[in-house]
C-alpha cells in the first residue's frame, strides 16, 4: 500500500525544470507550493496555474521567496541555478529534505543532500509566466547522491517518484547513484554552456557553425579526458555512452556527419547559461571550475580559458558575440 503523501512539497525555482516537476506532482493530486523571486510570474501562476505544453493546467500555491518560510520536515525540490544556493540554504532548516535538480556541482549543497535528480530533457519557461514548453524530450534521473552508501529515502520520496513517473512530461529513471549521470551531463554542459554564453548561439548553432563546432568537439574531448583522469563514473544520457562519444570525436568526418542530425533536434533550444552573462553572474565555476579542480595537474586549457573569459565578461556584463569564441583559442 502506498505511503500517504507528505503534508507539503515545495519546489524552489519556477523555471523550466521546476514548473515541469510541479505540474506533474500537482496533477497527481499532491499539495505543491512553488517559490520564486519573480513577482509577475507568481501572480500569473496564481491566476492561471502551471502549464506544460498543451496539457491541462495544474493548480499550485505560488509564494514569493521573500515571504517563504519552510515548514520543516518537508521535501524541497531545489530547481534554482547554483549561484542562488547559498541564499536558499540559509532559509532551509536541517530537518527539511532537499532534493536538488540542478546541473552544476556545489560542494556546500552536496553536504545537505542524500538524494538528487538530473534532467536531460530541455524545457523553456515563457518569460514572466509559469508556462513551460518541452523543447527536447528526455529523462529525469533520480536517486542517491553518493556512490558508496545507500541512505534511506526521506518520507514521501517514493510517492513523489511515482507521481513524476505517472504524470511527468518526461521519462523517470530511478538509479542507484546519480553521480554517473550528473558527471555525464557535466561533460556536455561544460562544453555547451561557455560556448553558448560567450557567443549568444543557440544549441543547434554550436553544431552548424564550423568554428563553434570545432571548439565544441575540443571541449567534449578535454572534458572526457578530465573525467577519465579523475576516474569518476559515467552513465548514458542520450543515445551514446560518453566513451562512445569520445571515440566518435576521434573520427572528424563521422563526428561532423552525426552533428547534422543532432543539430536539427536542438534548433531554437538554449542552454541554462545563455543570457546569464548580461545578468552579471553565471554557473561557470559550478561547471568548468569543477572540471578544473578535478583535472588537478592535467592540462585543461579550454576549461581554464573559459572560466577566465566568462568571469571577465560577466563582471563587465559584456554582450555575447561569435567573435568572442576566438578568445578561447590558444
Amino acid at each position: 500500500m502506498a505511503s500517504p503523501p507528505p503534508s507539503e512539497i515545495t519546489v524552489v525555482g519556477a523555471g523550466g525544470i521546476g514548473c515541469s516537476l510541479a505540474h506533474a506532482l500537482a496533477t497527481g493530486g499532491m499539495d505543491v507550493r512553488v517559490v520564486d523571486i519573480n513577482e509577475r510570474k507568481i501572480r500569473w501562476g496564481e491566476s492561471n496555474g502551471i502549464h506544460v505544453d498543451d496539457r491541462p493546467p495544474a493548480k499550485v500555491r505560488m509564494e514569493s521567496f521573500e515571504s517563504w518560510t519552510p515548514t520543516g520536515g518537508e521535501i524541497i525540490l531545489l530547481c534554482t541555478k547554483c549561484f542562488d544556493n547559498e541564499v536558499v540554504l540559509q532559509r532551509i532548516g536541517k530537518d527539511s529534505h532537499i532534493i536538488p535538480v540542478q546541473n552544476g556541482f556545489d560542494m556546500t549543497l552536496a553536504e545537505r543532500c542524500s538524494f538528487e535528480g538530473i534532467a536531460s530533457y530541455v524545457s523553456e519557461c515563457i518569460p514572466d509566466k509559469t508556462h513551460v514548453r518541452i523543447t527536447r524530450p528526455g529523462d529525469l534521473h533520480i536517486g542517491p547522491s553518493g556512490s558508496d552508501s545507500k541512505p534511506p529515502p526521506p518520507p514521501g520520496y517514493q510517492l513523489v517518484v511515482e507521481l513524476l513517473e505517472l504524470h511527468g512530461a518526461f521519462t523517470v529513471q530511478q538509479v542507484q547513484s546519480i553521480l554517473p549521470f550528473k558527471y555525464t551531463k557535466l561533460m556536455y554542459n561544460a562544453a555547451i554552456g561557455p560556448l553558448a554564453a560567450v557567443s549568444g548561439c543557440d544549441n543547434s548553432q554550436l553544431l552548424t557553425i564550423p568554428h563553434a563546432r570545432k571548439l565544441f568537439f575540443q571541449f567534449l574531448r578535454e572534458n572526457h579526458s578530465i573525467l577519465a583522469h579523475a576516474q569518476v563514473p559515467l552513465g548514458t544520457i542520450g543515445p551514446f555512452h560518453p566513451d562512445t562519444v569520445n571515440r566518435i570525436l576521434r573520427i572528424p568526418l563521422l563526428a561532423r556527419l552525426m552533428a547534422g542530425s543532432f543539430a536539427r533536434s536542438l534548433r531554437n533550444t538554449y542552454c541554462s547559461m545563455s543570457g546569464d552573462i548580461q545578468q552579471g553572474r553565471t554557473e561557470i565555476e559550478n561547471f568548468n571550475g569543477h572540471l578544473v579542480t578535478l583535472a588537478s595537474t592535467l592540462p585543461c586549457n579550454l576549461n581554464r580559458r573559459s572560466c577566465a573569459l566568462v568571469t571577465r565578461m560577466q563582471s563587465d556584463r559584456d554582450t555575447p558575440s561569435l567573435a568572442r569564441l576566438d578568445e578561447l583559442v590558444a
